[in-house]
């Protein structure tokens, strides 16, 4: 069971990374009415699975002053419209791509990871001395 879970883990991690969904949702959020957006809403509209990966980008935007939360679920953007980009907006933006940098940098350590176990995994189910035993 352990070895097909590890196994199954998709190996092109792009679509699912957090800085392709941080995107997608900051337009999503430049789109909405006056700015105020539903997480819930949000996480249905972008297909998210894990709801945690939307609060973790609005921890890092609310961070930055890009939103502020209005209640539980509903936030609203601060930061300037698509058409302006202010010296504040800039560096702001500067910083979240360092964050992203950080996080896709974690990401591929992961990954690496994740391949030297499979790999580790398969030497020991062929290893003639470790296969005698099924446990």
């Amino acid at each position: 069971i352990y070895l097909s879970i590890i196994i199954s883990f998709p190996h092109n991690r792009h679509e699912k990374s957090l800085g392709l969904l941080t995107m997608k949702f900051v337009s999503l959020l430049q789109e909405a009415k006056d700015g105020v957006l539903d997480l819930k809403v949000a996480a249905d509209s972008l297909a998210v699975k894990q709801k945690r990966r939307i609060y973790d980008i609005t921890n890092v935007l609310e961070g930055v002053g890009l939103i502020e939360k209005k209640n539980k679920n509903i936030i609203q953007w601060r930061g300037e419209n698509r058409g302006s980009q202010t010296q504040e907006v800039l560096e702001q933006v500067e910083v979240l791509k360092a964050q992203i940098s950080e996080l896709e940098a974690q990401e591929k350590e992961l990954d690496d990871q994740k391949a030297w176990l499979e790999e580790n995994i398969k030497h020991f189910i062929h290893d003639p001395i470790t296969s005698k035993y099924p446990f």
